[in-house]
Protein backbone atom coordinates (compact mmCIF):
# COMPACT_ATOMS: atom_id res chain seq x y z
CA UNK A 1 0.00 0.00 0.00
CA UNK A 2 2.57 2.92 0.93
CA UNK A 3 4.94 1.76 -2.17
CA UNK A 4 5.28 5.40 -4.14
CA UNK A 5 3.70 6.69 -1.32
CA UNK A 6 5.97 9.53 -1.31
CA UNK A 7 5.36 10.07 -4.87
CA UNK A 8 2.04 10.06 -3.79
CA UNK A 9 2.60 12.49 -0.78
CA UNK A 10 4.37 14.91 -3.38
CA UNK A 11 1.64 14.83 -5.93
CA UNK A 12 -1.01 15.59 -3.39
CA UNK A 13 1.40 18.97 -2.00
CA UNK A 14 1.90 19.84 -5.36
CA UNK A 15 -2.57 19.82 -6.02
CA UNK A 16 -2.69 21.63 -2.65
CA UNK A 17 0.03 23.94 -3.47
CA UNK A 18 -1.97 24.73 -6.98
CA UNK A 19 -5.40 25.27 -5.00
CA UNK A 20 -3.69 27.94 -2.72
CA UNK A 21 -2.69 29.87 -5.93
CA UNK A 22 -6.49 29.45 -7.05
CA UNK A 23 -7.88 30.68 -3.67
CA UNK A 24 -5.79 33.74 -3.63
CA UNK A 25 -6.79 34.72 -6.81
CA UNK A 26 -10.26 34.32 -5.39
CA UNK A 27 -9.81 35.75 -2.05
CA UNK A 28 -11.25 39.43 -2.68
CA UNK A 29 -14.27 37.36 -3.25
CA UNK A 30 -14.80 35.82 -0.02
CA UNK A 31 -16.91 37.41 3.00
CA UNK A 32 -13.86 37.83 4.83
CA UNK A 33 -11.02 38.76 2.53
CA UNK A 34 -8.24 38.51 5.22
CA UNK A 35 -9.09 34.72 6.15
CA UNK A 36 -9.43 34.49 2.10
CA UNK A 37 -5.58 35.45 2.67
CA UNK A 38 -5.54 33.16 5.41
CA UNK A 39 -7.00 29.91 2.89
CA UNK A 40 -4.74 30.67 0.20
CA UNK A 41 -1.68 30.77 2.58
CA UNK A 42 -2.55 27.59 4.16
CA UNK A 43 -3.03 26.03 0.63
CA UNK A 44 0.46 26.92 -0.27
CA UNK A 45 2.15 26.32 3.06
CA UNK A 46 0.48 22.85 3.43
CA UNK A 47 1.44 21.72 -0.09
CA UNK A 48 4.97 22.92 0.33
CA UNK A 49 4.75 20.77 3.37
CA UNK A 50 3.71 17.39 1.99
CA UNK A 51 6.22 17.98 -0.55
CA UNK A 52 8.62 18.22 1.95
CA UNK A 53 7.52 15.24 3.52
CA UNK A 54 7.41 13.10 0.44
CA UNK A 55 10.95 14.05 -0.14
CA UNK A 56 11.47 12.64 3.32
CA UNK A 57 8.84 9.98 3.21
CA UNK A 58 11.90 6.67 2.40
CA UNK A 59 13.43 7.99 6.12
CA UNK A 60 10.41 7.31 7.78
CA UNK A 61 11.01 4.33 9.90
CA UNK A 62 7.07 3.43 11.39
CA UNK A 63 5.27 -0.33 11.06
CA UNK A 64 3.08 0.02 8.18
CA UNK A 65 0.16 0.00 9.84
CA UNK A 66 1.74 3.22 11.48
CA UNK A 67 3.08 4.27 8.33
CA UNK A 68 -0.51 4.19 6.42
CA UNK A 69 -2.11 5.58 9.02
CA UNK A 70 0.33 8.49 9.36
CA UNK A 71 0.11 9.22 5.11
CA UNK A 72 -3.77 9.44 5.59
CA UNK A 73 -3.74 12.10 8.99
CA UNK A 74 -1.16 14.14 6.99
CA UNK A 75 -3.75 14.44 3.86
CA UNK A 76 -6.91 14.09 6.21
CA UNK A 77 -4.76 17.42 7.97
CA UNK A 78 -3.33 19.47 5.03
CA UNK A 79 -6.30 19.35 2.69
CA UNK A 80 -9.15 20.32 5.49
CA UNK A 81 -6.88 23.01 7.01
CA UNK A 82 -7.11 24.38 3.98
CA UNK A 83 -10.95 23.51 3.30
CA UNK A 84 -12.00 24.83 6.51
CA UNK A 85 -10.10 27.88 6.04
CA UNK A 86 -11.80 28.92 3.43
CA UNK A 87 -15.30 27.50 4.16
CA UNK A 88 -13.99 30.34 6.97
CA UNK A 89 -13.67 32.92 4.25
CA UNK A 90 -17.07 32.25 2.52
CA UNK A 91 -19.17 31.64 5.80
CA UNK A 92 -17.25 35.25 7.48
CA UNK A 93 -17.11 33.15 10.40
CA UNK A 94 -14.57 34.16 13.49
CA UNK A 95 -14.33 30.84 15.11
CA UNK A 96 -10.63 30.16 16.45
CA UNK A 97 -9.25 32.89 14.58
CA UNK A 98 -9.26 36.41 16.56
CA UNK A 99 -7.16 38.26 14.37
CA UNK A 100 -8.36 37.10 10.78
CA UNK A 101 -11.95 36.84 12.20
CA UNK A 102 -12.12 40.43 13.71
CA UNK A 103 -15.36 41.96 13.21
CA UNK A 104 -16.97 39.24 11.18
CA UNK A 105 -19.08 36.14 12.88
CA UNK A 106 -21.05 33.74 10.62
CA UNK A 107 -24.45 31.65 11.70
CA UNK A 108 -23.87 29.40 14.83
CA UNK A 109 -24.37 26.16 13.04
CA UNK A 110 -21.33 27.93 10.68
CA UNK A 111 -19.08 29.41 13.58
CA UNK A 112 -20.10 25.01 15.05
CA UNK A 113 -19.04 23.59 11.92
CA UNK A 114 -15.76 25.26 11.60
CA UNK A 115 -14.90 25.29 14.94
CA UNK A 116 -15.02 21.57 15.00
CA UNK A 117 -13.16 21.58 11.50
CA UNK A 118 -10.40 23.52 12.87
CA UNK A 119 -10.31 21.23 16.13
CA UNK A 120 -10.08 18.05 13.77
CA UNK A 121 -7.37 19.88 11.28
CA UNK A 122 -5.04 20.64 14.98
CA UNK A 123 -5.27 17.23 16.24
CA UNK A 124 -4.44 15.56 13.04
CA UNK A 125 -1.68 17.77 12.03
CA UNK A 126 0.16 17.06 15.37
CA UNK A 127 -0.47 13.68 15.25
CA UNK A 128 1.18 13.22 12.14
CA UNK A 129 3.74 15.51 13.11
CA UNK A 130 4.50 13.13 15.74
CA UNK A 131 4.02 10.06 14.33
CA UNK A 132 7.04 11.20 11.47
CA UNK A 133 9.49 12.88 13.99
CA UNK A 134 8.59 9.23 16.08
CA UNK A 135 10.23 8.05 12.58
CA UNK A 136 12.69 9.83 11.97
CA UNK A 137 14.22 9.16 15.33
CA UNK A 138 17.58 7.99 15.06
CA UNK A 139 16.96 4.55 16.11
CA UNK A 140 14.05 4.07 14.57
CA UNK A 141 13.01 0.82 12.97
CA UNK A 142 10.08 -0.97 11.11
Amino acid sequence: MMEGANRRLMFHGMVLFVLGLFTGFAEQHFTNVRMGLAAHLEGVMNGTFLVAIGAIWEHVRLSPTKLTIAFWIGLYGTYVNWLITMLAAVFGTAALSPITGAGHSGQPWQESFVTAGFMSVGIAIVLFSLLVLWGLRARASR
